[in-house]
């Protein structure tokens, strides 16, 4: 009795105080014990009760005052946790998306994704000012509930009807404040880049930054000084993603989620500025997240179509809607179609993500634009530091016909081997040393292709992404330090 005693006051001491949230409430959520969780992190330069931060932070943000920033969700990432422990996906969605916004805040109906939230906030907060609601904390409180409740909803139609189990929302104050706990943290860029603007200053390799060096690497998107780097908010997705892989690795080899003191720490941090869905479970998350550490988890960020203007003459990203929904639905390990009666075409229906160990530059990009032209779907690609010498493609149930007719299309020469690693309808094509595209279609020539991606000066260009680097396609996967643009 007394250990079960001291157990609780532990756990209490250690949750009690977070902010929570009842955006969910009432909502289904998934099925065979997976999970889906929301990780928005909020362009606010405010606390959690719409307080100035102080001086100090604004000068170490380097992103302005209170004036700046709103209530944006700049970043938007849905983190798929397979019930059966197979390998998770993070799913990057770019801020300045168009889509529809549900219930139409403030009377917009489509804008860019991030918007949703800020639109609902001040909705709310309006009608709560018309109603002699004069408690600030209190309007601030409502006033986000209804933003956060508007971002999910727009998120989860955006995806597909997708289920939304939990959410985490992170603001940028609470996002340096866990960076000043943990830092320095080890993060790699492959050249030189430099960036007033977000206060970047890198140098290629490896490197150790500090808290507001932290900042700067996962808000950059520009480069004056060394242009032909072509910086846009892609990029930042990119590093967003390279930034939480480095940093879960490195608590992870700290022993930070199985020491009590650190977990602590960041949890203490964590009460401040951030706020969840009431039903999260952080505990049992930071075991989750524990295991994801150990490379098991792989990012992506859907693509998008082209860029260009809306209506009232901003950049925004405009999407493929079917396309979005495909993938989504295949990363998710959504239940395929039997082609056992199919004619040979609808063999193709699986998900295949490409897994390039050879380090020859472009060749995920070749494969994946032969493979395209050849009628598969390729969910992701990505790398891996093994220097593998065989070619190997793995598949999951119900994906058998898929990875045949792969194979075949790549030659026959390849052998197609189950796994029970992989999420039903998934497949994996790990490029080795000896692999070779089929003569049809491996010379990589993409000259005078259609769609160049858009310089930074000229991002309103309607044009789609070159290739998959850079669309932002090719999936990082953790338990490393991966290095990036």
């Amino acid at each position: 009795m007394a250990v079960t005693g001291y157990g609780w006051v532990q756990l209490h001491s250690l949750t009690g105080g977070l902010r929570t949230s009842d955006a969910l409430a009432g909502e289904a959520g998934s099925a065979h014990g997976d999970a889906n969780i929301l990780i928005m992190g909020l362009d606010s330069r405010l606390d959690e009760n719409g307080n100035p931060l102080p001086q100090s932070i604004y000068n170490a943000l380097h992103a302005g005052d209170e004036q700046d920033g709103g209530y944006n969700s700049n970043v938007l990432m849905l983190l798929h946790v397979p019930g059966d422990g197979s390998r998770a996906t993070a799913m990057s969605i770019p801020r300045d998306d168009y889509a529809d916004l549900v219930g139409c805040p403030d009377g917009v109906c489509k804008g860019k994704i991030k918007q949703a939230y800020g639109f609902a906030f001040d909705q709310k907060a309006k009608q709560l000012y018309a109603q002699g609601v004069t408690d600030k904390v209190q309007r601030e409180q409502q006033a986000r509930e209804a933003g956060r409740k508007a971002e999910i909803d727009t998120v989860r139609q955006f995806l597909g009807g997708v289920p939304v189990d939990h959410f985490v929302e992170v603001t940028l104050v609470a996002f340096f404040q866990i960076a000043q706990v943990v830092q320095p943290i080890t993060v790699c860029v492959a050249e030189d880049t430099q960036d007033n603007y977000s206060g970047a200053n890198f140098h290629k390799g490896q490197q150790q930054i500090n808290a507001e060096q932290a900042v700067a690497f996962v808000r950059q998107r520009r480069d004056y000084v060394h242009p032909a780097l072509n910086f846009t908010d892609l990029d930042r997705a990119r590093r967003q993603q390279a930034f939480i892989i480095s940093l879960a690795y490195q608590l992870k080899q700290g022993g930070a989620f199985t020491n009590p003191a650190n977990l602590r720490q960041i949890m203490d941090v964590a009460k401040q500025n951030t706020a969840l869905d009431a039903q999260l479970d952080l505990l049992s998350f930071a075991r989750q997240a524990s295991n994801l550490t150990g490379g098991n988890v792989t990012f992506v960020t859907l693509p998008i179509d082209h860029f260009g203007k809306d209506p009232k003459g901003e950049d925004v990203n405009f999407v493929d809607t079917a396309q979005i929904h495909s993938i989504v639905a295949q990363l998710i390990g959504a239940p395929q179609t039997s082609t056992s009666a199919q004619p040979p075409s609808a063999a193709k229906t699986a998900a295949v993500s490409i897994t390039d160990t050879t380090s020859r530059d472009g060749l995920t990009a070749q494969t994946q634009q032969f493979l395209t032209g050849q009628g598969f779907t390729v969910s992701s690609v990505g790398s891996d530091t093994r220097h593998l010498s065989t070619t190997t493609i793995f598949y999951g149930s119900g994906a058998r016909d898929t990875a045949d007719a792969l194979a075949t299309a790549l030659g026959g020469r390849i052998t197609a081997t189950a796994s029970t690693q992989l999420a039903a309808g998934h497949i994996q094509l790990v490029l080795g040393r000896d692999f070779r595209l089929p003569a049809s279609g491996g010379n990589g020539d993409t000259g005078g292709r259609a769609g160049a991606k858009p310089t930074s000066s000229q991002q309103t260009t309607p044009a789609a992404p070159a290739d998959n680097s850079d669309a932002g396609l090719n999936g990082i996967s953790g338990g490393g330090i991966p290095c990036v643009k």
